[in-house]
Formats: structure tokens, C-alpha cells, sequence
């Protein structure tokens, strides 16, 4: 799945390097093939920490008069072994972790084939999912735990591939993994083979028949059992497997087989069928508190309700205890994130934002919508605003990790200015309906809800994705008027909000002054915000 990505003014941050660029970018030598599917098999040496593999590409030519150089990524320290097609072997040369295959220029463009060896000791992750890597690790029983994460850096740091997100092999990808006999490999998609190999080890082979992200591929390997249920989902029955430590089953029959179920039913209602029923669902615990790898989540979360670990409630609300976020904010990236992918990691906040309402929407499903704002308003003073969330595209740069909760902020604040739930679910199942399996720019998101909600938000997201400015909604009361005006913003902001004047009475505040009588209307002269508004008020 190849998709053309438009360029950006850059923010001054660092300069990028060259190395940066090559990573990010749509080179001349990524351009002219389309990628169709993955064929990957790996076998992890858990004692020395090292992996060997290989990696067939289908790919297809979509420019005829295109580079003689196939830019394949790869991070040293792994290095290619050899690279063959139609059994002849390939040339290549290395630029640190880009890599050049000399191709035939004269390729049709039908489908055609790569078949690349590797090996080496892959970059291990030391603070997982956050650094990105391997990761090797011990149970509580201290048997060996492997499995991997790489959203931020990219999935060239444990295999090779075209480590861009705007391209997905439109025919999804095959994994297989050899493990030791006593352990279990997982992996993507369904199981299709295990195979009992001569030198006491097992190969699982796992299928995906979807599109997917480079970083969506993973594995897990340890001492894992089977959990499978059937769920009746909006598109039929759905397989529900749970991959948990044998230790763990009760913990998943009693805490996460309930939460997933209840997490399904709203995620379903709010944006639609879950969109991988021919792939399933799959959870498996991961050593590392979670990750939305496609049709085989990643789950770390104690096997609690709360916004952490410990059973916490960051938002100081207690809406937080009602669900496992972990459970909430993985399982809504099936929609957002694998169903739809950013084309560049710098409009990461559509895959970060969206899964923060799902918090919301799933708490709001269970205890009101009250609960639900309350819970999102809990979570404003979380929002850092150290820079504009929205990086720098072509470089592999990731935005502020505001777009966790602010690009949530977004989303919940048009919700609140919609004012129509109805309405606002038409937006979310249209957003997977017309994006289905597609890649998508900041650009397109911010059209289709301006279109489908008949309003122009293109104010609203020009200020909270491209500024880290916080609106302040300056006020002064003389007379029995109300005079305010929005600073600290750019010159275009103009979001009507609700305020105490009376009982949910909107204002339509810009940057110019304006006025209105208020008479008595306001107590003790201090004009109050609704909650679901993330703005600062200074009265003058």
C-alpha cells in the first residue's frame, strides 16, 4: 500500500542528518516499487542475544524508468548476509543502516520477488516500548520472555524492510518463528502451521492476510497457553484468543476476557466493526506494558482496572479505576493505527489521540457521559505543551508526546461543540468506513470531520496540532457587560464554548473584542469555562 506523502514547512528543531532523511523520506530508490507482501522467518538466540532470518519481498514496479537501487533499512548492528533473485545472487552496498540492491532496471510490473538473508545482534531494548528494540527478558518463574517493540525508531531494527510508514504490503505478511520445543512462538494473524523441527526446536508459522504497519509485525516467545473464545461481533463471529503466561490464566478469565468483551462492544458501537475479522483478535502479555501490534496486541497492565500498572487513576477523577486502560488504548489502535496509519510518524497524534477518546468513550459507555468529560478534563493538566504536536515530516521525527492526551483534547472538544453523539459516531465509522485499511495524512482527517460535521474546524486544528499556544480567554465585566476576547492564539481562532452565564449558554469568542449584557447572570463577578474546553481564562 503506497502512499504519496506532501511535505511540510520544518519547525527549527535540530537539524536532521542525513541518515535521518533516508529513514524518513521518499527516497528515489523507495519511490519506484509498492510493497505486496512480507514472507519473515526468524530465529532468536536467546543466550547470545543475536537473531537470524530472512526476509522474501513482493513487490511490484509503479515506475518504469526507476533507480537501478532498491533501498532497503536495516540497523547495525544486524548486517545482510545475501540477497537473491531468481536464484541469482544480488549486489548490494551499505550506508549505516540504509542499504542499496542492485536490480535489473528492465522489470515488469507485475509482481516480482527479493529474498534477503540476514543476521547479527539486533539493538536491545532497555526501556520497552519506549526505546525500541529486542527484548530479551525472564517471567517471574525465570524462564526466558522475548518479544519485541519499535514504533518510534521502526521495524528495521529486528528485520529488513522498507521502514516507512507510508507503504504497507497490500497482502499483508507470513511470520514464522523457530523457538526451543518448550516454548511457544506467537505472532500475527492466525496460526497455519507448527512444525517439529529435527534439533529440538518448533517453528510457528502465523499468516496475515491484511495490510500491515512495518512495526505492527512482532513475536512473543515464552511459556504461553491458549485461551480462545468466539465473540458476536457486528460482522459475525469473531475468534477471540488470549496468549497468556501459564501462570496468568486465571488473572485473563476473570479480568481481561471481561474487559476485552466490554472494551469490544463500545469500541464496535463508537467506530465500527472491528476491522480484522478474517485475521482475529489476539492478546497476548507482553514484558512491557503494551503495544497495538495488529491483530496481536501487546498487554502489560497488571491485570488491572486503572491508568497504570499499580491500579492508579492519573486523571484524579476515579472514572480512571472503571476500565484497564491498557486494554482500552491498545485494543482502539485495531481501528486507529493498523486499520488507519499515519503516513509519517510526525501525524502520530491520529493514532494517539484517537485511542485517548476511546478511554473516554468506553468510560462514558459504563458510567455517563458525565463521566466520561469529567475523566478528559482530569487529564488536561497532563498536557505539556513543550512544542506543536505535529513534527517535522521526512525525517522519521516523532511530535510532542502531547499527542497522546492533546490530540485527544482535539477530538473531545469538537465532540462537545458537535454536541450531537449521534452525529459525532457517524464521523468516527465514516473515518474507518472511507479510510479502510488505508494510509492517511493530518490533512485528510482534518477535512472529513470539517465535511462531515458541516462545521470548519480548520481553526481549531491549526491551533492545538501546529502551536504549542494555549488559548486565553480574556474577560472584563463593567456595567452589566461582558467584554472578552481570545489572546495567546493564532489570529484565525474562533471556538464557540459554554460558559456559567446561564445553564449551558454558548459565547462565539475571536480575537476581537465583543460584548454582550450580562447583568446579575455572573456570581461573584468570575466567568467559568465548561469542562470540556481546554482553554485558560484572565479576567482584565
Amino acid at each position: 500500500m503506497f502512499y504519496s506523502v506532501q511535505g511540510q514547512e520544518n519547525q527549527k528543531l535540530n537539524i536532521p542528518t542525513k541518515q535521518d532523511t533516508l529513514n524518513g523520506s521518499i527516497t528515489q530508490e523507495r519511490i519506484w516499487w509498492d510493497i505486496q507482501h512480507y514472507a519473515l522467518s526468524i530465529k532468536p538466540d536467546y543466550v547470545n542475544k543475536t537473531i537470524t532470518g530472512k526476509n522474501v519481498i513482493e513487490y511490484t514496479v509503479i515506475d518504469k524508468k526507476h533507480s537501478d537501487l532498491m533501498q532497503i533499512d536495516l540497523v547495525s548492528p544486524l548486517k545482510i548476509d545475501s540477497v537473491f533473485q531468481k536464484e541469482k545472487k544480488v549486489d548490494f552496498t551499505q550506508n549505516q543502516n540504509i542499504w542499496y540492491l542492485k536490480l535489473p532496471k528492465n522489470q515488469a510490473s507485475k509482481k516480482n520477488k527479493i529474498t534477503i538473508y540476514y543476521s547479527g545482534k539486533p539493538t536491545e531494548s532497555i526501556k520497552p516500548p519506549w526505546d525500541g528494540g529486542l527484548v530479551w527478558a525472564k517471567d517471574s518463574l525465570n524462564r526466558p520472555w522475548i518479544s519485541v517493540a519499535c514504533q518510534y525508531k521502526g521495524a528495521s531494527l529486528w528485520y529488513p524492510c522498507k521502514n516507512t510508514m507510508y507503504d504497507e504490503p497490500d497482502h499483508g505478511a507470513s511470520i514464522a518463528v523457530t523457538t526451543p520445543d518448550t516454548l511457544i512462538a506467537i505472532s500475527n494473524g492466525r496460526l497455519k502451521n507448527k512444525i517439529k523441527n529435527h534439533d529440538g526446536t518448533q517453528t510457528y508459522q502465523w499468516e496475515v492476510k491484511n495490510p500491515i504497519s512495518h512495526y505492527g509485525i512482532s513475536f512473543y516467545i515464552g511459556k504461553y497457553i491458549n485461551i480462545s473464545q468466539l465473540y458476536q461481533g457486528k460482522k459475525g463471529k469473531l475468534t477471540m484468543d488470549y496468549w497468556v503466561l501459564d501462570y496468568n490464566k486465571t488473572k485473563a478469565e476473570k479480568h481481561m476476557i471481561p474487559e476485552v468483551n466490554t472494551t469490544m462492544k463500545s469500541l464496535e458501537r463508537w467506530f465500527g466493526a472491528f476491522p480484522f475479522y478474517d485475521d482475529g483478535f489476539k492478546m497476548a502479555d507482553a514484558p512491557y506494558i503494551g503495544m497495538e501490534h495488529q491483530s496481536a496486541i501487546a498487554y502489560g497492565g497488571g491485570y488491572k482496572r486503572g491508568t497504570n500498572k499499580k491500579g492508579g487513576d492519573i486523571s484524579n477523577t476515579g472514572w480512571g479505576k472503571k476500565t484497564d486502560k491498557i486494554i482500552v488504548h491498545e485494543m482502539a489502535h485495531e481501528w486507529f493505527g493498523n486499520n488507519m496509519t499515519a503516513a509519517d510518524i510526525a501525524d502520530r497524534w491520529i493514532q494517539e489521540g484517537f485511542a485517548g477518546l476511546a478511554e473516554e468513550l468506553v468510560i462514558a459507555d459504563i458510567s455517563g457521559t458525565q463521566a466520561g468529560n469529567e475523566f478528559m478534563a482530569g487529564r488536561f493538566r497532563t498536557i505539556e505543551n513543550d512544542k506543536p504536536i505535529i513534527a517535522r515530516y521526512g525525517i522519521n521525527e516523532d511530535g510532542s508526546q502531547d499527542n497522546y492526551v492533546k490530540g485527544w483534547a482535539i477530538l473531545h472538544m469538537i465532540k462537545s461543540i458537535v454536541d450531537n453523539d449521534s452525529k459525532y459516531r457517524e464521523v468516527l465509522q465514516g473515518l474507518n468506513r472511507d479510510f479502510y485499511h488505508k494510509i492517511v495524512t493530518t490533512k485528510q482527517i482534518e477535512n472529513y470531520i470539517s465535511l462531515n460535521t458541516a462545521i470548519d474546524f480548520q481553526y481549531l486544528f491549526d491551533q492545538y496540532l501546529r502551536t504549542n499556544l494555549v488559548p486565553v480567554l480574556e474577560y472584563q465585566i463593567k456595567d452589566n457587560q461582558l467584554l472578552y476576547r481570545y489572546s495567546n492564539c493564532n489570529d484565525n481562532f474562533a471556538m464557540p464554548i459554554k460558559t456559567n452565564l446561564t445553564k449551558d449558554i454558548w459565547i462565539y469568542p475571536t480575537t476581537t473584542w465583543k460584548s454582550m449584557d450580562v447583568k446579575k447572570l455572573l456570581p461573584d463577578d468570575t466567568l467559568k469555562i465548561d469542562i470540556n474546553f481546554y482553554i485558560t481564562t484572565r479576567k482584565t
